[in-house]
């Protein structure tokens, strides 16, 4: 077996295991401590800061918070708050404002003496921020002195020192940092938008804070301001603002219990969806938890009893299950609690148990008390309960006829797909293409072993001004449930979907935008997981074809049309072709520009969990019956808008 050579196994002894000393583990594993290092890592680094502000606020210390983004993407957030301690922390032997910036785990959160709640994470934050961040500057306020100190990558600069002097009646803290282009890769570039969009949701969960978020940057200064005195009641007048609600005012409950402070705000409204978020210490809990399995009882069993006793439902009657009830209700659930412990994998779920019980009994008082006074509302959300319940039976008996059997029960495909021959889900994909023309074309141009083609006819059902029975009856919709194989709503499993790319392709027109936007609110409202694991997919149709001396070239937008000409010239022998649908085109056509999976553009619709009420107001502002609402949003938006055909 030969010599063995010992040396080599002594490089691996006690000395070799590394300790990452303080921030370095952070910088090195950053996914760790933010999730990722995409372009939502960066905007996390804001929150970070922003949370530890808005813990003072909810601390009863600070009132008002600024951001800024300056000229070079670094961001300055400042409070009003009592400023970061500056005195010497002894344990450490360094100022307790180095202590927070420059070790992991440290923070005035964990004794439970110097903030009841926080929203922060895990006490990580502003180490976490400064170790990924090129530099940090923070600037203390306190005692009529103002205290500065420096870092960079991590490593303090000097030690904190006094570099000036303030009112000695004002306190507060100014945080600048400027994030690693080494870390963030993808980009360090911030989007005032996405700022926005999370900053006012903190403004509304903290009622009474004042939001400045501003923008220096030369290409769009802008500035927006969030004060909401109505906290969580404004919330849902905001989220319920594209739709008519069925009754005047928003209901609002508050208390404490077990040590868990509720606030619960909830409107119902015309429409058929249910719109629910819950947030703890203002963090948002996109996968629920105890607080909201809490609130749901407390709906559920409430109402019941209430529509019982006025008679409202019969004795022969079936209760209302929890889904009748919150059809068309909109409500924010808030819970503040001094030890928040979240399960799965995303740590997006709620877990303590008296969160339950807080909930569900702070919920069940004050609702009992306010249906008694209110019966016309009561009462109105008693019959749109009962309506629903209705329409779910009906629903009931639809779905089981679209269900789809097993291969015994001959449950067929629907006639007009044109299914493809290999059978693992993962080499599918299934083209969702509007009108008979170009599923024609489509179906000859495909590639037969891995592409399935489901023409549509016209435009689909509006499931947002739809109740669930007419959204199964549509044959349309009917046609994709049944292709797409992992049923809809309670019933929905992906591991039973047959594609794992649904490509939706239409004209590159208003009407083809208009049918794209209608199946994506399909799939929103219905499946929305598809969109979440990504297998949802827009396909991009060429607008031009040029032809110059028998050869030919394809243009997907006005910019690349010009970067075509400017390098092959332009004179008389170009012939452009400007294409108005797909049915223009031949199946070779079709299949070279939008098909070949070597060649065509995709893009994949995601959709970030963080901003899901804005996800869902805006299917709501585009698709429901208000007029005003889309107006505003698409005076706002048409600055994004490109190649419309109008």
């Amino acid at each position: 077996m030969g010599t063995e050579n010992t040396e080599s196994h002594s490089e691996y002894g006690a000395d070799q295991i590394q300790i990452l000393e303080g921030l370095e583990a952070v910088r090195k594993r950053p996914g760790m401590y933010i999730g990722t290092t995409s372009s939502r890592g960066l905007h996390h680094l804001v929150y970070e800061i922003v949370d530890n502000a808005v813990d003072e606020a909810l601390a009863g210390y600070c009132d008002t918070i600024d951001v800024t983004i300056n000229q070079d993407n670094s961001v300055t957030v400042i409070d009003n708050g009592r400023g970061i301690p500056v005195g010497i922390n002894h344990k450490a032997g360094i100022a307790a404002v180095e202590v927070v910036f420059t070790i992991l785990h440290a923070g005035g959160k964990f004794g439970g003496g110097g903030y009841k709640v926080s929203g922060g994470l895990h006490g990580v934050g502003a180490s976490v921020v400064n170790a990924l961040s090129d530099w940090l500057e923070v600037e203390i306020c306190q005692e009529g002195k103002v205290y500065r100190q420096r870092y960079e990558r991590g490593k303090a600069v000097y030690t904190l020192k006094v570099v000036g002097e303030c009112d000695p009646d004002k306190t507060g803290t100014k945080v600048t940092f400027k994030p690693d282009a080494t870390i963030f890769q993808e980009t360090t570039e911030y989007d005032f938008d996405v700022l926005k969009q999370r900053l006012r949701e903190m403004a509304f969960l903290t009622r009474g804070l004042k939001i400045i978020l501003r923008d220096t940057r030369e290409e769009n200064p802008q500035e927006k301001s969030f004060h909401y005195e109505g906290g969580i009641k404004e919330f849902v007048s905001y989220l319920n603002k594209s739709k008519t609600p069925l009754y005047e005012n928003v209901m609002y409950f508050e208390g404490s219990k077990n040590n868990v402070y509720v606030e619960v705000a909830m409107q119902h409204n015309d429409s058929y969806v249910e719109s629910v978020y819950s947030f703890v210490n203002n963090i948002n809990t996109p996968e629920g938890g105890t607080h909201l399995v809490g609130f749901r009882n407390a709906i559920t069993k409430t109402f019941n009893d209430y529509a019982r006793n006025k008679k409202l439902l019969k004795d022969n009657e079936t209760n209302l299950t929890g889904e009748d009830i919150r059809e068309g209700m909109t409500a924010i659930v808030s819970v503040k609690i001094e030890d928040p412990q979240f399960e799965g994998q995303t740590k997006q779920k709620l877990g303590n148990s008296e969160a339950r019980g807080a909930v569900d009994s702070v919920v069940s008082e004050q609702l009992t008390y306010f249906l008694e006074q209110n019966p016309a509302v009561a009462k109105t959300i008693c019959e749109k309960s009962i309506l629903a319940q209705r329409a779910r039976e009906a629903a009931r008996k639809a779905r089981e006829l679209t269900r789809r059997k097993t291969a015994l029960e001959g449950m067929s495909l629907p006639g007009k797909l044109a299914d493809c021959s290999d059978k693992d889900p993962k080499n599918c994909e299934i083209y969702i293409v509007e009108g008979d023309s170009a599923g024609g074309s489509a179906k000859k141009a495909r590639s037969r072993a891995t592409q399935a083609i489901l023409p549509l006819r016209g435009k689909i059902l509006n499931v947002e001004k739809a109740r669930l029975d007419k959204v199964y009856a549509n044959a349309e919709i009917k046609a994709m449930i049944t292709a797409f194989g992992t049923g809809i709503h309670d019933d929905f499993d992906i591991s039973k979907l047959r594609y794992h790319k649904i490509i939706i392709m239409t004209d590159a027109d208003v009407d083809g935008s208009h049918i794209a936007t209608l199946l994506l609110t399909f799939i929103y409202r219905f499946m929305p997981d598809l969109i979440k694991q990504g297998h949802v997919y827009l396909a991009q149709p060429p607008l031009y074809k040029l032809e110059k001396n028998k050869k030919e070239w394809y243009a997907y937008s006005d910019e690349e049309l010009n970067q075509i000409l400017s390098e092959v010239g332009r004179d008389q022998n170009n012939k452009i072709q400007r294409y108005k649908g797909l049915g223009e085109m031949d199946a070779e056509q079709l299949w070279e520009t939008t098909m070949d999976p070597e060649k065509r553009i995709l893009l994949r619709v995601n959709m970030d969990e963080e901003a899901e009420s804005e996800v869902d107001l805006t299917f709501t502002t585009l698709m429901g019956d208000k007029v005003e609402p889309r107006r505003e949003f698409i005076e706002e938006n048409a600055k994004y808008a490109k190649n419309l055909d109008i």
